[in-house]
């Protein structure tokens, strides 16, 4: 098993922060973050970002915004972005 990167980190940090990460691959992710400290940011950006965004009411995003995030959301399920090598 090799260690894992910082591009893995980026991929691997939804799975880890909502406990889907089986044991081996969160023990190297662990490793890495103890080591890393810019995919510590990253984690820590990533859970600040989430406790922001679940504070939100549907009343604290106008329409219009709402209206354009899903249109974005649906094009990108329709055409993914190809992932980076």
């Amino acid at each position: 098993m090799h260690d894992v990167r910082c591009r893995e980190v980026v991929e691997l940090v939804t799975d880890f922060l909502e406990g889907r990460m089986a044991v081996d691959r969160r023990d190297l992710f662990e490793r890495h973050m103890a080591m890393c400290t810019w995919c510590q940011t990253y984690l820590d950006q990533m859970r600040h970002t989430l406790t922001v965004v679940g504070s939100l009411r549907e009343d604290d995003v106008p329409a219009p915004l709402l209206d354009s995030l899903a249109l974005a959301f649906t094009a990108e399920q329709a055409n993914p972005t190809p992932k980076p090598l």
